[in-house]
């Protein structure tokens, strides 16, 4: 079983009350929606950098910087200090704590960053939990739904868990890291302190202080030219 405390440390949101009572981790992102609703005070601190859009249901902390060409729609809670890059789509339903970098092409939807989380550049995120101090490389993408039918399911230690989610993307642990170009297929689960290599396909669970590499074979032959 994987509960939240096997993952998150919760003292590293202001969100821990998302979290209460979650007999699994990904119970939460059953929650988000409720909590976002219920939790925005509409309330702009940000210092905008050209032309952005913020919907109506945001709320941004003091110190957090908005760069151009961002559309920020909302409902959305963002924190301090943070760094909403340029042309960044962030989509209802979205949790971003403190000094956390969301850069440009980047969009999150349904998700949860805690602090000082890094989402840097053609990232997409949805029906998400990153945990403190995670790591996307450039061109991550987090997949968040099955191609056939059914719920979201996870096998750990050779134990299926039927997730009841349709849409589930992944949970990574505090101070993960995702090398760039991977893809995180749906119900993917990076335990803490764990990597995942550039260019892999992962799906499933990654025991804590662990890697997952991807093992190439390169052919390197004369190249040859017609005279």
């Amino acid at each position: 079983m994987i509960g939240v405390s096997d993952l998150f440390d919760l003292s590293r949101t202001e969100h821990a009350a998302l979290f209460e009572d979650c007999e699994f981790a990904w119970d939460a992102l059953k929650r988000i929606k409720d909590y976002v609703g219920g939790n925005v005070r509409p309330m702009l601190n940000h210092r905008a950098v050209g032309n952005v859009f913020i919907g109506e249901a945001v709320s941004i902390g003091e110190g957090t910087v908005v760069e151009d060409g961002a559309m920020i729609r909302g409902p959305a809670i963002i924190g301090r200090n943070c760094q909403i890059r340029h042309n960044a789509y962030i989509r209802d339903n979205v949790i971003i704590g403190d000094d956390c970098v969301i850069g440009n092409a980047c969009e999150l939807k349904n998700a949860v960053v805690f602090n000082n989380c890094q989402v840097p550049h053609f990232n997409y995120v949805g029906d998400s939990i990153l945990g403190y101090k995670a790591h996307l490389g450039a061109g991550v993408k987090i997949s968040n739904i099955k191609i056939v039918p059914g719920n979201v399911s996870v096998l750990i230690n050779g134990e299926r868990y039927d997730t009841g989610l349709r849409k589930f993307g992944a949970l990574l642990g505090d101070h993960t890291d995702v090398g760039c170009n991977a893809v995180l297929n749906p119900g993917s689960i990076i335990s803490r302190n764990s990597v995942v290599y550039a260019n892999t396909a992962w799906r499933g669970f990654l025991p804590e202080n662990h890697i997952a590499k991807l093992k190439q074979v390169i052919n390197v032959v004369e190249r040859r030219t017609e005279k």
